[in-house]
């Protein structure tokens, strides 16, 4: 039996295990992520004190379009049938919306779509706090090394990481990757920007009349939601959360200042925004490098085949484009790849 590592458990690695589940049943499948839970940029985020109180940092919701609506239909219908997914009924102010598109929020968080594809990959292993540093070529497999413990072997390795964390292996990768893929890896770029998740007490009253707002004219923030209300969850037994995302041009000018002072810059400038708001509980900072593609793998391929025996396959919203549709062309194109080369 084959054994294939996915390397990232966020939106594309789940939903590819998801497919080569049920399009290549005889492969085993194990997926490693150096965080300490599934989700990427599409993660849920838990209060220190309460864990029924969440927050979604990275993606807000997810927007259905006319035109991917009936190219993805099954992939939608599956996540509204399971109550993964639900019509977004808050209010939020600023918010530009498409002619024929519907935005959709998830009750358990963001979290919880990733969640349910690795659920539908039943039978895979997927291990946390696994950062991927080197990847070697051991005659007809792949040796992959993490940063503790000992090194693995596998049959198949599919990348569904940044690509600039791609472009930051080492190993026998380094070569193997050509120089034409090089150019067109390090062609893609993302935006940054930072997020801050505040959590409440129960019994704490956010008096706003929306959900969420887009912030113009702010020279920090971008984006402020309250998450629960959002998600159209309220609730006496927990309380609410805040989420602010800051613009990209903030993000980039304090890249890699120390987290600590950013959100002290972050919280002043949400004074302004909203005064009088209640003290939290904690807060989570939240620094996204990669937050969303800029610029996609020129002609959007949807994956990148680096080597074919052994097969090693790269993908993600950088070789589509930076949203749930981009995610499941990519999860797509390099299950077809692993099906065309086996």
């Amino acid at each position: 039996m084959a054994r294939v590592l996915v390397v990232g458990a966020g939106l594309t690695g789940s939903l590819c295990a998801a497919l080569l589940r049920r399009e290549l049943p005889q492969l085993s499948i194990v997926l490693w992520d150096k965080a300490r839970g599934a989700g990427g940029r599409m993660a849920t985020s838990r209060s220190l004190h309460d864990p029924r109180c969440t927050a979604d940092l990275g993606a807000q919701y997810i927007t259905l379009r006319t035109a991917s609506a009936s190219k993805h239909r099954s992939f939608y219908e599956d996540l509204l049938t399971h109550g993964v997914l639900k019509p977004l009924t808050a209010p939020v102010e600023g918010m530009v919306i498409e002619e024929g598109s519907q935005n959709c929020v998830t009750p358990q968080g963001i979290s919880s779509i990733v969640k349910h594809y690795l659920t539908e990959s039943a039978g895979a292993d997927v291990f946390y706090e696994h950062h991927v540093t080197h990847i070697y070529l051991r005659g007809g497999t792949w040796e992959v090394c993490k940063k503790t413990g000992s090194p693995e072997q596998f049959d198949i390795v599919v990348l569904t990481i940044p690509v600039p964390q791609i472009l930051q292996l080492q190993g026998d990768i380094v070569n193997i990757i050509k120089e034409s893929q090089k150019q067109q890896l390090e062609s893609v770029s993302y935006s940054s920007r930072y997020a801050l998740g505040l959590f409440y007490e129960a019994g704490t009253w956010i008096d706003v009349p929306w959900a969420a707002q887009y912030i113009t004219n702010n020279p920090c923030i971008r984006f402020i939601s309250i998450d629960n209300k959002k998600r159209s969850i309220e609730s006496s037994e927990f309380g609410p959360s805040v989420v602010v995302h800051t613009s990209v041009p903030f993000g980039i000018a304090h890249l890699e200042w120390d987290k600590e002072k950013v959100q002290s810059i972050i919280l002043h400038h949400l004074e302004n925004i909203m005064p009088g708001l209640p003290k939290p509980a904690n807060i989570k900072c939240q620094k996204w490098r990669y937050s969303q593609v800029t610029k996609a793998m020129p002609n959007s391929p949807g994956q990148m085949t680096l080597h074919i025996k052994p097969l090693l396959v790269c993908g993600g919203d950088g070789f589509t484009h930076s949203n749930f549709d981009g995610c499941i062309e990519s999860a797509i194109s390099m299950v077809e790849a692993l099906k065309t080369n086996l």
